[in-house]
């Protein structure tokens, strides 16, 4: 991670952490590596969750932009892949979405693609982190008729539901399914969407008031969804987090559907008709052994990243594959999109179930799930340092991984998101399994916090 730059943008509170100065200066930042000088008024696309906050940066980074010559087009609340096609579709320079994903409403922060829909790789985040903290170049800052200036996207939102549309190779008439916004972006979207590709949408969490983004609701609290699909008896449930770049199911028994099994249902899918590039899938180190059995079972070849879909596309994009995803519902089908898309992978999954005129229960069979645990530990930055060097805390991880020994894995990583370690352990027994990774996760309190 770089000094700004997390695996998925720049983040913090809003007002405290990424402040207005800092938004200004970081659309100044980004204008200046993104278009090279290149053009007089390079065009940037502005995107937004609903986040009270989010008007606020909005307007700081929109003024950044625009000091240095770039016009800006603010798309308003849009879900982040939204921002990532129409990049290539308005023929822009850039696009920059204001979101702090799933985390509570007093976060915020800064997602900037490039003119080809895909995040920054690390060197151009290195550079704007340059620009921005250490002064590396000095804006030029233009006056009179070369200031840039504002418009807006009257089209954005219809243009990206009709693009989820065109992936879909089946609709779904007739299903009844339960919608889970998170309060968030998918808000202006989701029931469209759905109800165009011919369901009956029950719409939940889809009244923002830019406090009640993912407050007890979406893809981080499924509970909710879960007794909602069971009591009404619907076909499925689909829950998205704050800007809809990731989404979770339910099945029609009232029964979490996770991103390893979205996966493995969409890649036997695409299998199956030929669309699954080298029969290969990518995943992460914390995609669960039971999906490894999945491919090894099925002839697919699986590939496992770092955590972040970031690194999921960077390993599908190196090697030629057209899916790969995340445990967490960050699923991206190459084919359509640049990245993580949580309404087009719920689109592609409804479209399946009503296509093989199967329950999702049943599909999600395909799959047997290893028992695992995840203790998350509160940090600072401080403490994530001392993650690495800390002896005491290696030690016991390594305990922990030679009891389990070829029956499970430990897996102890960083957030990239959030003040937070976190702590995975998965093998055969449940019990064991999260007494042993509250055993790691208190050395690392007593040593870390």
């Amino acid at each position: 991670m770089g000094r700004l730059f997390g695996t998925d943008g720049v983040r913090g509170v809003a007002n405290s952490e990424l402040t207005c100065e800092l938004a200004m200066n970081i659309g100044r930042a980004a204008a200046m590596v993104l278009t090279d000088g290149n053009h007089r008024h390079p065009k940037i696309l502005i995107g937004k969750d609903t986040r009270i906050s989010s008007d606020m940066l909005e307007n700081a980074i929109t003024a950044g932009l625009c000091s240095v010559g770039a016009n800006v087009v603010q798309l308003g609340v849009v879900p982040t892949p939204a921002v990532a096609f129409l990049v290539g579709k308005y023929k822009a320079d850039a696009g920059v979405m204001l979101t702090a994903s799933h985390n509570p409403c007093e976060f915020n922060g800064i997602k900037i693609f490039s003119g080809d829909g895909y995040k920054l790789p690390d060197a151009l985040e290195e550079q704007i982190e340059a620009i921005v903290l250490d002064h590396a170049e000095t804006p030029i800052c233009p006056v009179a008729g070369d200031v840039g200036s504002v418009s807006g996207a009257e089209n954005a939102v219809r243009d990206y539901i009709d693009h989820i549309k065109c992936t879909v190779p089946f609709a779904f008439e007739g299903m009844r399914v339960g919608i889970d916004c998170a309060n968030g972006a998918a808000s202006r979207t989701a029931e469209t969407l759905f109800t165009e590709l011919g369901a009956s949408c029950f719409m939940l969490s889809d009244q923002p008031d830019g406090v009640n983004v993912n407050e007890n609701c979406g893809s981080t609290h499924m509970e909710n969804l879960m007794s909602f699909v069971k009591e009404n008896n619907l076909d499925a449930g689909i829950a998205f987090d704050g800007d809809a770049d990731r989404c979770l199911a339910v099945d029609e028994k009232g029964q979490l559907v996770d991103g390893d099994f979205l996966m493995a249902i969409c890649a036997a899918d695409l299998k199956s008709r030929g669309k699954l590039a080298k029969n290969a899938v990518v995943g992460t180190i914390m995609t669960n052994m039971g999906f490894n059995r999945f491919c090894d079972e099925n002839g697919l070849k699986f590939a496992a990243t770092k955590v972040g879909d970031r690194y999921v596309l960077e390993e599908m994009l190196l090697e030629g594959y057209n899916f790969g995803g995340e445990q967490s519902g960050h699923i991206i089908f190459h084919d359509f999109a640049t990245t993580g898309d949580g309404e087009m992978t719920a689109a592609q999954l409804l479209s399946i179930v009503h296509r093989r005129q199967a329950k999702l229960s049943s599909l999600a069979t395909l799959m047997s799930r290893y028992p695992q645990v995840m203790v998350n530990v509160q940090v600072g930055p401080e403490g994530k340092l001392r993650f690495y060097t800390d002896t005491e805390v290696k030690d016991v991880i390594e305990k922990a991984k030679a009891k389990l020994g070829d029956k499970g894995r430990v897996i102890v990583r960083p957030s990239g998101t959030e003040p937070l370690l976190r702590v995975m352990i998965e093998g055969e027994d449940p019990e064991y399994i999260s007494v042993l990774a509250n055993s790691v996760a208190d050395v690392m309190r007593e040593r870390l916090a």
